[in-house]
């Protein structure tokens, strides 16, 4: 049939006037990839500026390290949690609709969040960014995986990796600059950069998409995310206060209670019919695999993002603008080379490029927990982040490849999901155990102060040091991990 008498049939259709991607029209699928991009630029924006504004957040508002911990939290326990339930809701009612519903609820709460007067208002409208980002994230690789057949998708992949690094290495630049031109407070405008990309992104899903295929009558699991919630929320709280000795019993019980919820959670998706995360999928190996390499991954790569400028602002006395240039070469590489490696993964099968790339993130992350004690950024850790950049950007596209092949594409709503919630629960996970870990390694060294605090003397520096290197050493050992995984995992079908 041609292509514009299948238009015609879609436009008549006046029972289900909603829109889908148009499979069959070529000319659109830019634009739906563009909206896809700038979506997840804002994500990736957010977090990456976040992580780089921590120190001047901490000394304008008063926050402590632990409220700074859930300054990053709150936003990560209602991805994490509600990312599933995000995927589910746009194979429900849309994608098209969910995404921008949850892209417009992204930009009025990072407008809440520029206005935020304390730590825990700040707190509570990360909070509920999240519930907008959970909505937002999982339609944008799932819009692609629709609109793109599975021959080109790993190319249109690495394009989304790729243009998505560029713009997230923009993000930060401007962040290092603002708040190195106009002072500690200029972090609230920060937040502002994700106005104008989340108002091109909601016009281009609007002319990219002229149908969205729902599944009409299928209940949405809200059990399951209420019981996702609470787990990820104990858990996190628990790994944030391990350190804590005055109040052990209360810790103790928190991840009781928190395990128990995650085992509810677990026993609960198994029995509905209708589970946001369906169990089934992990009875692919190939599935399974790829989704722990990318829990590990950015479990390494988010305690980084997040401890590195604490260490080097705060301990060794640089400024914020010339703390990005560390975060560069990730940006970079993945901007630059994703395409190629996605393409790579096409035609050799994504587990030996992510086996490979994960060993060259591990290396990466030894050369950086070497190079700490002798405080040279230039060349130091600058060398050390280029070789993480370069494995990373073999692994993005890959995973995200890995993960749509091995789930079908009758699931893709669902697939991206999941991965994305591992993702954020790897970096969950890694920022609260990590801030516990940053405590007691800085205790041990004799720092006389708390780890990202600002304080005199060459004893907290180098108090410092050794508890970042504690934390580079473990995401070295993750990535090692998930080398190994990726290997012996991800077949080639």
């Amino acid at each position: 049939m041609p292509e514009h008498d299948t238009a015609q049939r879609a436009t008549s259709e006046k029972a289900r006037p909603v829109f889908v991607p148009d499979f069959s029209t070529e000319h659109r699928r830019p634009l739906i990839l563009a909206a896809a991009v700038l979506a997840s630029s804002m994500g990736f924006i957010d977090g990456t500026v976040v992580s780089i504004a921590i120190p001047a957040i901490r000394s304008t508002l008063g926050a402590t390290l632990d409220q700074a911990t859930w300054i990053n939290n709150a936003y990560m326990v209602a991805l994490s949690a509600l990312i599933l339930t995000g995927g589910a809701f746009g194979d429900r009612f849309g994608l098209a609709r969910v995404f921008s519903l949850g892209v417009g609820l992204f930009l009025l709460t990072s407008l809440a969040c520029a206005l935020a007067p304390t730590p825990d208002t700040l707190i509570a409208a990360r909070l509920a960014q999240g519930v907008g980002a959970s909505l937002m994230i999982p339609g944008a690789l799932a819009m692609i995986s629709r609109a793109y057949p599975r021959d080109v998708r790993g190319r249109a992949i690495g394009m989304w990796a790729a243009a998505s690094g560029l713009t997230t290495a923009a993000g930060p630049l401007i962040g290092g600059l603002i708040l190195s031109t106009f002072g500690e407070d200029a972090w609230r405008y920060i937040f502002a950069i994700n106005l104008p990309l989340g108002i091109v992104a909601l016009v281009l899903v609007r002319r990219g998409v002229v149908k969205d295929a729902r599944r009409s009558g299928e209940p949405i699991d809200a059990i399951g995310a209420a019981l996702a919630v609470a787990g990820l929320g104990l858990l996190a709280w628990t790994l944030t206060h391990l350190e804590a000795s005055n109040d052990i019993r209360i810790t103790i019980v928190t991840g009781i209670a928190g395990a128990i919820a995650l085992t509810a959670f677990i026993l609960h998706e198994g029995r509905t019919p209708q589970p946001m995360m369906p169990l089934r999928l992990f009875a692919n190996p190939a599935f399974s695999a790829a989704n722990l390499a990318t829990f590990l991954l950015y479990f390494g790569m988010s305690a980084i993002l997040f401890f590195l400028p604490m260490l080097t602002v705060v301990g060794w006395g640089l400024s914020e603008f010339k703390t990005i240039f560390a975060f560069g070469p990730l940006s970079g590489f993945i901007a630059l080379l994703s395409t190629r490696f996605g393409r790579l993964a096409d035609r050799r099968g994504p587990g030996p490029v992510i086996a490979v790339g994960a060993c060259v993130v591990a290396i990466g992350y030894a050369v950086l927990a070497l190079v700490v004690d002798g405080r040279d950024f230039w060349f130091g850790v600058l060398p050390a982040m280029g070789i993480v950049g370069f494995g990373m950007s073999m692994v993005v596209a890959p995973l995200s490849t890995a993960v749509m092949v091995a789930a079908g594409d009758g699931q893709s709503g669902i697939a991206s999901g999941i991965n994305n919630a591992i993702s954020r629960i790897g970096g969950l996970t890694a920022v609260a155990a990590m801030s516990s870990v940053a405590t007691i390694a800085y205790n041990l060294s004799g720092g006389p102060a708390s780890f990202g605090e600002r304080a005199a003397g060459d004893a907290h520096t180098a108090a410092m040091g050794s508890a970042f290197a504690a934390i580079v050493w473990v995401a070295a050992g993750f990535a090692a991990i998930a080398a190994l995984a990726a290997a012996y995992g991800i077949r080639r079908r």
